[in-house]
C-alpha cells in the first residue's frame, strides 16, 4: 500500500465506530421522518395549513427551511434539510479537528512527520477521509428517502446538497485546527461557525418574500452568506438544480488550499493565532482541585447556557401565535401532543417540546464536563493534579459536582428566560408554571447522562467521547423526534427524554424523575468506585 492509503485507512479504521454510528442514525432519522410526514400530513389540506402558518409566523422558518410546494418530497426537503445539514456539518467539523490539532496536541502527528510521510500527506489523508464521509452521508440519506417512496433524482440532489455543505464546514474545521493551539478552540470555534451558518439561513429565510399561495417562500441575502443555505438553493425534488453547490464547493476549495499553505510553513504544535501566556499567579479559584475542575469548564458553560437561554425565549415569546397555531393548523397540535400526551394545551406541548431541546442542551453540556476529565487524563495534566494530596475518587467526585452545578445553571438561566418571555404573554398566570416546572423537569435525564459519561470514563476511558456522544445523541433522537416519527412506544421509552414530568392538562407524573435521579446517582457512585480501582490512561 501507498503511504497515502495507509494513513486513509489508518484514519477509516480510527473513525469507524463513530462514523458507522453518525451515517446510521442520520439514515434512519431521515427515513423514519418520510414515514412520519406521510402518516401525519398525508393530506394536501394538512400541507397547505402547516405551510401558510408557517410563512405567516416566520419563526417556524428559521428552524426548518423555505418552503418550496407541498409535494412528498418538496415536503419533506423543507422539514428536514436544514437539521441533516446541521448534523454533517458538526460531523464534518469534529472529524477535521480530530485528525489534525488533536493529533498534534497528543504528539502523534509529530510522530507521523518524522516518517517518510512528512507533513502534508497527513493532512491529504484527512481530506480525503472527510470527504468520503461526505459522501458517504450524502449517499445514506439519498437511498433512505428513496428508500422511503419520494423521487430517486430529487433524493440524489438532496443527497448531493448534503455532502457538499459538509465539505464546506469540514475545510473550516481544518482551518481552525491552523488557527488555534488546541483541540478545545478548534472544535469551539468550528461549532460556532457550523451554528452561526445555520442561524443566518434561518434569518434569511424568515426574512424571505412569500408567494402569494404561501407555498413558497424567496429567502432573502443572508440565505446566501451560509453553506446550508446553497444547499436549500438546489431546490429537491422541484428544480433539482445542483448549480448553486458551485458555490460551497468553491468555498471548501479555497479554504483548503489555504490550509495546505499553512500546514506546510508553520512548526509543529504551533497555530496562526499564539495561545495566552495566562497570568503570572493563579487566582483564589484555582487554589483546589474543584476550582480547577470549575474553571476548565466555564466556556463549557458559558457557551451552552446561552443556546438555552434562546430556546427559553422562543418557548414563551411565540405564545402570542399558539391559538393561531391551533385553529389554523389542528394536524400540528396534535404533532405537538405526541410529546406528552392527549391532555396536554397547546401551551403545555409547545412549552414541552422547546424544553426537551433545553434538557438536550443540558445534558450536552454534562457530557462535556465527564469528557473534559478524560481529556486532562489524556493530557497528562490529571496526573500533575493527583500528585498533590487529591485522592482520584475526590477529583472525579469534584467533576460530577461541576457537573451537577451546570445542569442548573443552564436549566436555570433557560427557565429564566422563559419566565420573562412569558411577562409579555397572554395568561403570563399559567404559562410561568409551566415553564418552571418544564424547566425543571429536565434535570433527572441529565443527571443520568452526567452519571453513565462519568461511569464510561471510569471503566473504559478511552471510548468516553465516542460512547459519551453516542449516548446523548441516540437518547436525543428517541426522545425529541421519537414522537414526531411515530417510533415504536418501547424504542422511545429507551430515551429519558421521553420520562420527563413535564405538565400534561392538570397532572404530572413524576415517577420517571424519581428512578432517572436514582440511575444518576448510582452511575456516580459507581464511576467513583471504579475509578479508585484503575490506573490512569493517558494518551488518546
Amino acid at each position: 500500500m501507498t503511504r497515502l492509503a495507509v494513513l486513509l485507512w489508518q484514519r477509516i479504521r480510527r473513525d469507524r465506530l463513530q462514523l458507522a454510528l453518525w451515517l446510521a442514525g442520520t439514515g434512519l432519522l431521515a427515513w423514519a421522518a418520510v414515514t412520519a410526514v406521510f402518516d401525519t400530513f398525508g393530506e394536501e389540506r394538512d400541507r397547505k395549513e402547516i405551510l401558510a402558518v408557517a410563512v405567516a409566523t416566520r419563526t417556524i422558518l428559521v428552524f426548518r427551511g423555505t418552503p418550496n410546494g407541498v409535494d412528498d418530497g418538496a415536503f419533506t426537503f423543507f422539514l428536514l434539510f436544514a437539521w441533516l445539514a446541521l448534523m454533517g456539518g458538526l460531523m464534518s467539523a469534529f472529524l477535521a479537528v480530530r485528525h489534525t490539532r488533536m493529533d498534534e496536541e497528543q504528539g502523534r502527528a509529530e510522530l507521523v512527520a518524522a516518517t517518510p510521510a512528512g507533513r502534508i500527506l497527513p493532512t491529504t489523508a484527512t481530506v480525503m477521509h472527510g470527504v468520503l464521509a461526505n459522501l458517504g452521508l450524502g449517499l445514506v440519506i439519498a437511498l433512505a428517502w428513496m428508500g422511503a417512496g419520494l423521487d430517486p433524482a430529487g433524493s440524489l440532489v438532496a443527497g448531493a446538497a448534503i455532502a457538499v455543505t459538509g465539505a464546506a464546514f469540514l475545510a473550516f474545521g481544518l482551518f481552525a485546527a491552523q488557527m488555534f493551539r488546541t483541540s478545545r478552540g478548534a472544535n469551539g470555534i468550528s461549532v460556532a461557525f457550523v451554528l452561526a451558518a445555520y442561524l443566518l439561513r434561518g434569518i434569511g429565510d424568515a426574512a424571505g418574500t412569500p408567494s402569494e399561495d404561501l407555498l413558497h417562500v424567496t429567502p432573502a441575502w443572508p440565505s446566501w452568506l451560509s453553506p446550508i443555505g446553497y444547499g436549500q438553493f438546489t431546490g429537491a425534488f422541484v428544480e433539482n438544480d445542483l448549480t448553486p453547490l458551485l458555490v460551497p464547493l468553491g468555498f471548501a476549495f479555497a479554504v483548503i488550499a489555504v490550509v495546505f499553505g499553512l500546514q506546510s510553513v508553520r512548526d509543529q504544535g504551533a497555530s496562526l493565532l499564539p495561545g495566552g501566556s495566562g497570568r503570572a499567579t493563579a487566582g483564589p479559584v484555582l487554589s483546589s482541585s474543584f476550582g480547577l475542575a470549575w474553571r476548565l469548564n466555564t466556556s463549557i458553560l458559558l457557551s451552552w447556557t446561552a443556546g438555552a437561554v434562546a430556546a427559553g425565549l422562543l418557548a414563551t415569546s411565540l405564545s402570542s401565535i399558539l391559538g393561531q397555531v391551533a385553529d389554523s393548523a389542528p394536524a400540528l397540535l396534535e404533532t405537538l401532543r405526541r410529546f406528552i400526551g392527549d391532555d396536554a394545551s397547546i401551551e403545555q406541548a409547545f412549552v414541552a417540546m422547546f424544553y426537551g431541546f433545553v434538557g438536550v442542551i443540558a445534558a450536552c453540556c454534562a457530557v462535556q464536563v465527564g469528557i473534559r476529565a478524560r481529556q486532562e487524563e489524556a493530557h497528562g495534566t490529571a496526573e500533575i493534579v493527583l500528585a498533590t494530596p487529591a485522592p482520584r475518587v475526590r477529583w472525579l467526585l469534584e467533576y460530577w459536582i461541576v457537573g451537577v452545578i451546570v445542569i442548573v445553571v443552564v436549566l436555570g438561566a433557560a427557565g429564566l428566560a422563559g419566565v420573562l418571555g412569558a411577562t409579555v404573554a397572554a395568561s403570563p398566570d399559567t404559562l410561568i408554571p409551566n415553564v418552571v416546572q418544564a424547566a425543571a423537569a429536565q434535570l433527572p435525564a441529565c443527571l443520568v447522562f452526567l452519571g453513565l459519561t462519568l461511569l464510561v470514563f471510569a471503566m473504559l476511558p478511552r471510548a468516553t467521547i465516542p460512547l459519551g456522544w453516542t449516548l446523548i445523541g441516540v437518547a436525543a433522537i428517541l426522545g425529541i423526534f421519537g414522537p414526531i416519527l411515530q417510533l415504536p412506544e418501547w424504542m422511545t421509552n429507551l430515551s429519558p427524554f421521553t420520562h420527563t414530568p413535564v405538565p400534561s392538562g392538570d397532572d404530572t407524573d413524576w415517577s420517571g424523575a424519581a428512578w432517572m435521579l436514582g440511575v444518576g446517582v448510582v452511575a456516580g457512585i459507581a464511576a467513583t468506585a471504579a475509578m479508585n480501582r484503575r490506573e490512569l490512561a493517558s494518551g488518546g
